[in-house]
């Protein structure tokens, strides 16, 4: 796609950087986002996240604030997780809050998010969703608020900007520019980066260590020159993907849907049915029966590479399909009957006519040093 792209596209504050290094840019979601730089290309990307640091662009993602005395009793209704232990204290550089992953249920335990919640304050939190899912989320927060009392629920997504600076030298590149000692991973924290004040949140989406930065728009530019001038490397979405899925973490549209439900997808970790969330009741369910199907991780034996949609023989398909550059073989998730999901089962993918024997294993499929 090229920069006359149709003005319905959405563009992040560091569009023009993008542009200056010679990015590929595609739709995705509505925004016009780079999903790979020509200058060093996906393989180059990915590596130098495993490797030293990468810095992308997630400013497309979206925020929502929920507030005040009632905000507490709201997330637990709307958050599979338990949210009341997410903590907060102070650190003697600001207050520290905690960081947790949950998902968006409806009733019938269909997933309609999934999505990581940041506590900026005792009775203040942050959730950040998925681009595509920003609108009907709020929607959800918003219709479900008007049955509690004190809330506020408040649209962040055109007052932030948000960095993932991702690998083993990430902390080191951002704290050389912070005012004070960086957050632990699953924390988040106020620092000032450079001249900015920054939500400093010790979270990612690579299988790394790291940090996410939210920050106001105009800020935006400045943390990201810096970042790369101290040795972070751009990556786009392309290296996001084959990040993520060698880490095994889901997508939502891929891995995750209304049509399937927390368990099969194993995350039954994040879901804590006593809390009452909506959907609770399918989840526990499903729990004590045992799901139908599971999502699996696999690598394919040989050649080829499995895509989204590919059909699993005996049942199943394919969710997520990527060459991984880490393991240098085709990797990828897929649902597949219960009976099938066990480690080391072997497994035959239809990819474009062709069947393609590959093996269960398990996750993460990639693991540092191995």
């Amino acid at each position: 796609m090229s920069a006359h792209a149709p003005p319905t596209l959405k563009r992040t504050p560091l569009f023009e950087r993008h542009l200056a290094a010679g990015a590929k840019l595609v739709e995705f979601a509505g925004w016009e986002m780079p999903v790979s730089y020509r200058a060093t290309g996906i393989r180059a990307e990915h590596m130098a996240v495993r490797e030293a640091c990468g810095i992308f662009d997630v400013s497309h993602m979206g925020q929502i604030e929920t507030s005040g005395r009632g905000a507490l009793e709201l997330l637990q209704r709307l958050l599979s997780n338990d949210v009341s232990r997410i903590a907060f204290g102070g650190d003697g550089a600001g207050g520290v809050g905690g960081a947790q992953y949950s998902l968006l249920c409806r009733e019938d335990g269909g997933v309609l998010d999934d999505l990581f919640t940041y506590r900026l304050d005792a009775e203040r939190y942050l959730t950040v969703t998925n681009a595509a899912n920003h609108a009907q989320d709020l929607d959800w927060f918003r219709t479900h608020a008007e049955a509690f009392a004190d809330v506020e629920v408040t649209d962040r997504i055109d007052d932030c900007a948000m960095l993932a600076v991702q690998g083993p030298r990430a902390r080191e590149i951002v704290q050389a520019f912070s005012d004070a000692p960086l957050p632990e991973r699953m924390t988040a924290a106020t620092r000032r980066l450079g001249g900015a004040e920054v939500l400093v949140c010790g979270t990612g989406y690579t299988g790394e260590d790291g940090v996410e930065l939210l920050c106001r728009g105009e800020d935006a530019g400045a943390l990201w020159d810096e970042a790369v001038r101290r040795g972070a490397v751009p990556a786009g979405l392309a290296a996001r993907d084959t990040l993520r899925l060698e880490a095994c973490f889901h997508l939502y549209g891929n891995d995750l849907s209304v049509e399937r439900g927390a368990i099969e997808a194993g995350l039954g970790w994040c879901c804590k049915e006593d809390t009452g969330f909506i959907g609770s009741g399918a989840v526990r369910a499903t729990r004590a029966a045992g799901p139908a199907e599971k999502l699996v991780a696999f690598v394919i034996a040989g050649p080829g590479i499995a895509r989204q949609g590919n059909p699993v023989l005996g049942g199943g398909e394919v969710t997520s399909g990527t060459l991984s550059p880490s393991l240098e073989a085709g990797i990828g998730l897929a649902y597949v009957p219960a009976e099938h999901a066990a480690v080391g089962t072997r497994l035959q993918i239809d990819v474009r006519g062709k069947m393609r024997p590959a093996v269960v294993k398990e996750k993460p499929l990639y693991r540092k040093g191995t």
